[in-house]
């Protein structure tokens, strides 16, 4: 019985999961081995003599050199930052109001207008971001950190709000009422009592903001046109594909050092994503 039990968990647990792992992250190994490996390794066919696509035997820095030094990665670098941190606040700051009123407070069609706004959140990005460009055209904020602060809360409140609403919810309504008892203000006992206690939920609605931000494609290609003004999603697929050329090897230390922030991230703060979503799944 024993050794069946050790076979079955070898079967459905360590496989799958070692599985699991190599395939999340192999493709950070692919990209850290091609950013180091030199351009007569890097061009070399397949067939070649002594040719292992898999590792390097003559690792270099060139790429991250010319990466850096030839390109405005680190403009890039800080106008991500800068718009996800934005973008973020405002998007916590509308998604916590309006979790709470809809999962606290008592009015007609308050699960209806919480089912809407998710559904918001569905909608695709391609089919907002014609009326959002005549927008920002119309304000004339294209080519700005503007255009994308004001437009990525579109879609990351909507899943801001859901996610607080849940875990609102799975936090006991007695907390508040004693409060209130005790003689709190409303605005007083959500500032004290349910923030504070809801901080799993809301870093986790933050990591996810931020994530998604960080990552957006779309609208930055089509809101930001100059080189200094582009996030890194944008500036690394534009300046260093040129026709048919691509820069392989700086590509790929750009997605690299472009992931570190995300990663470090969730890194600090996974228990709390894990715990916060959980609360939202809960309620």
């Amino acid at each position: 019985m024993i050794e069946g039990a050790k076979w079955r968990r070898w079967i459905f647990f360590y496989i799958p999961l070692c599985a699991f792992i190599f395939t999340l992250l192999f493709p950070f190994y692919w990209m850290l081995v091609t950013a180091v490996r030199p351009d007569s390794e890097l061009y070399r066919p397949w067939s070649a003599p002594n040719y292992a696509p898999f590792w390097t035997s003559h690792p270099t820095l060139d790429h991250i050199t010319y990466l850096l030094q030839e390109t405005l990665f680190s403009t890039w670098m800080l106008n991500t930052l800068l718009i996800s941190i934005a973008a973020t606040l405002i998007s916590l700051f509308c998604g916590l109001l309006a979790g709470y009123a809809l999962s606290r407070l008592k009015f007609r069609f308050a699960g209806m207008l919480g089912t809407a706004i998710f559904i918001t959140y569905l909608v695709p990005q391609t089919l907002l971001f014609i009326p959002l460009a005549d927008i920002i055209r119309n304000f004339r904020l294209g080519d700005t950190p503007w255009a994308l602060i004001l437009t990525y809360p579109t879609f990351l409140i909507p899943f801001c709000t859901w996610l607080l609403m849940g875990y609102f919810k799975a936090i006991p309504r007695e907390l508040e009422e004693c409060a209130r008892i005790d003689g709190a203000a409303r605005w007083q006992a959500m500032l004290y009592i349910i923030f504070p206690i809801a901080v799993p939920g809301i870093l986790s609605a933050g990591i996810f903001a931020f994530t998604l931000s960080w990552n957006e494609f779309i609208y930055a290609l089509v809101f930001l046109s100059s080189p200094a003004e582009k996030t890194v999603s944008v500036g690394v697929t534009s300046e260093l594909i040129r026709g048919d050329v691509f820069y392989w090897g700086s590509l790929m230390a750009g997605a690299l050092l472009g992931s570190i922030p995300v990663a470090f991230v969730y890194s600090f703060f996974v228990e709390y994503y894990v715990a916060g979503l959980t609360g939202a799944v809960k309620g």
